[in-house]
């Protein structure tokens, strides 16, 4: 008997944009790419790279609010489908101690209004993964006037998007893109953690990972009972406002010293004003949803953005939210309190919109893609499922490779909508 059914398979590792390397044998021979350096509204240093072939008329913009990769797989078909491609880099690159979304907007707006002055006619933002909320927020600032736009951040740090030149765009594309990183926090973060300050202890009740809550080991998959799933969500939400609460109080101290320090000059309330406390987020990867492939079915492989080994993503020093400050951690990962989600920014983008999905993804299931377009408020929009990892690489071997798939959908929309 020959056995045909698919092996069961386990993820690799896609998380921090590994695996959207481009292929440099497909770069068109005529290309040139110049090095920017920008300085933001708020006198923040950026830089971009501008990828041009000559005579374009439209540049399609790609951002991450944290990954930096210049090298990204969709370079080659955005140039050969004949607009320049610009790729630009947040002001904390790498890491989440100063990021906040509400500045990285300035970042952002930094470089759409380089590339107006430079002269290009339209400019279409392309998000990837995280690179989608961020770009989801911009369109929701831009589209409003300045004094209408946030003035502060969640951390209730002053932003200055209301001052700042914010041109809208003329087009997004979105590719792989999840919730926002706050919402994907409360659905991977882990909530058997007992403390915070000593996150190898654990409520085995609340664990993903513990064989008799359904729990098995890869590539087999696990089995969740609908009681313990809905234990385990509400624990999510939980370990998120205790942190919240955390973040909020560090805050409210650091407010009351810098109130005290302008009243009374005090050296010490003026220390505690400027402290800002840097903290440790572990245990950050574990949606059942991963290990458990009966739930919200598709063709994604066991495991998580960050492979099939949730003791190295979990208990390692590498992972989401791994190191925070209050401000970035209200601003990134809060479910409730980022501004940054797509189903807030979504309403506001009316400008097109291509939106791909991989059906294979490890961080936007199912129903997640229903709700992002759904929100999508333009009249104008697509959307292209095709198979791939969050990056569109195959997970079955004799798939094609769906990062080509995802350039030839690109082309094609652009040159439907005349920015090529």
């Amino acid at each position: 008997m020959t056995d045909t059914a698919v092996k069961p398979r386990t993820a690799t590792t896609t998380a921090g944009l590994r695996g959207t390397k481009w292929n440099s044998d497909r770069l068109p021979a005529d290309v040139r790419m110049t090095a920017h350096a920008l300085t933001t509204a708020d006198k923040a240093p950026v830089t971009g790279y501008l990828f041009e072939r000559g005579g374009e008329r439209t540049v399609v913009c790609l951002m991450h609010p944290r990954e930096m990769n210049v090298t990204q797989y969709l370079v080659p078909d955005l140039l050969e489908a004949g607009v320049a491609v610009w790729i630009q880099g947040a002001r904390s690159p790498g890491n989440d101690i100063r990021l906040e979304h509400e500045k990285a907007l300035l970042d952002m707006a930094a470089g759409q209004v380089f590339l107006r002055k430079k002269g290009f006619e339209k400019t279409v933002l392309q998000g990837t993964s995280g690179g989608g909320p961020l770009a989801a927020f911009y369109c929701e600032q831009s589209a409003l006037a300045p004094e209408a736009r946030l003035r502060k951040s969640p951390g209730g740090r002053p932003i200055g998007l209301d001052t700042a030149d914010m041109p809208p765009p003329d087009g997004v594309i979105l590719v792989s893109a999840h919730l926002g990183q706050g919402q994907l926090l409360l659905n991977c973060i882990d909530p058997s953690v007992v403390d915070e300050k000593d996150p190898l202890q654990s409520d085995e009740s609340l664990s993903a990972f513990a064989p008799e809550n359904g729990y098995a080991l890869p590539p087999e998959s696990a089995s969740y009972t609908a009681v313990f799933l809905e234990k385990y969500r509400a624990a999510q939400a939980d370990r998120i406002r205790r942190i919240d609460a955390f973040a909020l109080e560090s805050l409210a101290r650091k407010a009351e010293a810098r109130k005290r320090a302008r009243a009374t000059g005090d050296r010490d309330a003026s220390i505690l004003a400027a402290w800002t406390p840097i903290f440790e987020v572990w245990r950050t990867d574990a949606d059942p949803r991963c290990f458990d492939l009966s739930l919200e079915p598709s063709d994604r492989a066991y495991g998580t953005l960050w492979g099939a080994n949730q003791t190295a993503s979990n208990y390692g020093s590498v992972g989401f939210a791994r190191v925070c400050t209050p401000e970035s951690w209200l601003s990134n990962w809060s479910a409730f309190h980022s501004n940054a989600g797509m189903e807030r920014c979504a309403p506001a983008i009316t400008q097109p919109v291509l939106m791909i999905e991989y059906t294979g993804d490890n961080s936007v299931f199912p129903s997640e893609a229903n709700r992002i377009f759904n929100a999508i408020a333009s009249q104008n929009k697509a959307r292209h499922r095709i198979h791939g990892n969050h990056h569109g690489r195959p997970i079955n071997p004799d798939r094609p490779n769906g990062q080509i798939l995802a350039g030839q959908a690109i082309a094609t929309w652009l040159s439907e909508h005349r920015f090529s």
